[in-house]
């Protein structure tokens, strides 16, 4: 999946980032406080995706 889809679909669901790392971001979801580090690579591997849409309570992208 590419970053930027991943990231649109954070925002849609009310996620924002708090902070830059050296090589990746940590995005929050205010609703459950919940936090993920997502990488700065260009295309990020489906099952990475999942991983950090479900630990953020947001629900699969493109489900």
């Amino acid at each position: 999946m590419k970053r930027t889809a991943l990231l649109k679909h954070l925002r849609r669901h009310g996620c924002f980032l708090k902070r830059e790392g050296r090589s990746h971001s940590l995005w929050v979801n205010p609703r459950t406080g919940e936090m993920e580090a997502v990488p700065r690579h260009v295309e990020i591997p489906d099952r990475l995706a999942r991983k950090i849409c479900i630990g953020l309570s947001v629900g699969l992208p493109g489900g």
